[in-house]
C-alpha cells in the first residue's frame, strides 16, 4: 500500500518539491512530480536546472522522447505510465494514479490547507496510513 506523507505549512512549494526530488532520487531511483498547470511545470523545470547548486537533477516531461531514460518526470498531465517509486503532488486533487506508487509526498502550501484537508480525508477514508510533517516548526 502506498505510504503517504503530508508536508504542511509550506511557504515555497517549489523549493520543497526540489528538495524532495533530490532526496527521493537518491533513495528510490524514479520520481514523478505532478504539478497543477503548465506554468508551475515550467517554473519547477527551471528550478531543477539550478538546484542544487553543486549538482544536477536529470528530469523531463512525461511526453519527452527521453522519458524512458530519465529518472525524474515533472508534468501536469493527470496520467502516468512509467516507473512508480515516488510521487510528489503539487496539485490540489489526489492524483488518479497515486496508488501505483510506493510513496506519495503531498506538499501543502500555507494557502492550500482547505484542499489538503480534502485530500487527507480522501486517503484516510481509503485506509492509507498518513503522516504529517509541519515544516513551519523546522525554522
Amino acid at each position: 500500500m502506498t505510504s503517504i506523507d503530508f508536508y504542511t505549512h509550506v511557504t515555497d512549494p517549489l523549493a520543497v518539491a526540489g528538495k524532495l526530488v533530490a532526496k527521493a532520487l537518491a533513495q528510490h531511483s524514479h520520481v514523478r512530480v505532478l504539478t497543477p498547470d503548465s506554468a508551475t511545470t515550467d517554473a519547477l523545470d527551471r528550478l531543477l536546472w539550478l538546484q542544487p547548486a553543486t549538482g544536477f537533477l536529470p528530469h523531463c516531461r512525461v511526453t519527452s522522447p527521453l522519458a524512458s531514460q530519465t529518472p525524474v518526470w515533472i508534468d501536469h498531465a493527470m496520467e502516468h505510465q512509467g516507473p512508480a517509486a515516488v510521487l510528489i503532488n503539487l496539485h490540489e486533487l489526489p492524483p488518479p494514479f497515486f496508488s501505483r506508487f510506493e510513496r506519495l509526498a503531498e506538499i501543502v502550501s500555507v494557502d492550500g490547507a482547505a484542499a489538503a484537508r480534502e485530500r487527507f480525508r480522501f486517503y484516510r477514508e481509503r485506509g492509507y496510513d498518513l503522516r504529517t510533517h509541519n515544516l513551519s516548526e523546522r525554522g
